[in-house]
């Protein structure tokens, strides 16, 4: 028996032009970027598929557009495929923002109230810190741990942190630039194999982005979150979570928490999963790849390959 997750991507997915095709070759696709719209008050859609890119890469437009795509496309490869999510996943989970993604497919939150969540932790992330004060590096060629000790040292006081665990040897840290910047000299000569800054607009998930927690924990107080029908392995314990009061306290935590996307993968792999499929992007296939190289790995996030997916599945 095929035991199969179902992911979903974060941040570095965007694109000018992402959704335009499932849009154009399926109504039900287009439903998807409509309701998302209107949620939010505005043409989303527009701004995806014409630009300008650096307003599509503002956080709060990239977060609900990379959350959209990935609907679409489980949506069409719902009715493609004539199935049910329900029925070939065994778990679901996002990076980061596609956490949020992964709790839409299955059934925890509602498309317009996803929309407007990833909206608002958009907005609020990026006024944690004023632009030019934070800042996110990846340093490759080092294990995590490595990577916690360089962030303490790094941090002299200030905030610097372990960020995101995405694969072996790719660890991201974030933090106050100078601290940053520090860290990224101590790795050099910890022996990583390269250190490069990011282009993101705010030093995701760790301390500063207190404020944009807080402002999460108020707006995830008053959603509605139902069960998930496909268990959750959540970021910031790499572990399966369905009870909706205890994801609630998790995506808040996940605000300034550490993605631990690396040992999540590998917890899927201890509960019996060999097939990971990542629907709205190609962003995680390689990191799965690194992680679980005897899995296998399918990626959909065009009409091609949604319809090459249906008729696999």
């Amino acid at each position: 028996m095929i035991i199969r997750a179902f992911l979903f991507p974060g941040l570095g997915s965007q694109s000018v032009g992402m959704g335009r095709g499932l849009a154009d070759a399926s109504p039900i696709a287009r439903a998807v970027f409509e309701e998302v719209d209107d949620a939010l008050g505005f043409h989303l859609s527009r701004l995806m598929w014409e630009g300008p890119e650096d307003q599509l890469t503002l956080t709060e437009n990239a977060q609900p557009a990379i959350m959209a795509v990935s609907i679409a496309a489980l949506r069409v490869l719902e009715a493609d495929g004539n199935l049910l999510l329900a029925d070939k996943a065994a778990y679901v989970a996002g990076h980061s923002l596609g956490e949020y993604t992964a709790l839409a497919a299955a059934g925890s939150l509602g498309l317009a109230q996803t929309a407007r969540l990833l909206r608002l932790r958009g907005q609020s992330m990026q006024a944690a810190v004023p632009v030019g004060e934070g800042a996110m590096a990846a340093l490759l060629g080092l294990g995590f741990e490595a990577v916690q000790a360089i962030a303490e040292e790094a941090a002299q006081g200030d905030v610097c942190a372990a960020a995101n665990d995405n694969a072996p040897g790719q660890v991201v840290v974030s933090g106050r630039v100078e601290a940053v910047a520090r860290a990224m000299a101590l790795a050099r000569t910890r022996g990583a194999r390269h250190s490069v800054l990011l282009p993101v607009s705010a030093p995701f998930h760790c301390a500063l982005m207190q404020p944009a927690a807080d402002a999460m924990a108020t707006a995830l107080a008053q959603a509605a979150l139902a069960r998930p029908f496909v268990p959750l392995v959540a970021n910031v314990t790499a572990d399966v979570v369905t009870d909706p009061d205890m994801i609630r306290r998790l995506l808040v935590e996940q605000v300034t928490g550490t993605v631990r996307w690396r040992e999540s993968v590998l917890r899927m792999a201890e509960l019996g999963v060999t097939n990971f499929v990542e629907l709205g992007g190609k962003v995680l296939g390689p990191m799965v790849r690194r992680i679980t190289p005897d899995a296998r790995m399918q990626s959909a996030a065009d009409i091609a390959g949604v319809e090459a997916l249906a008729k696999d599945l």
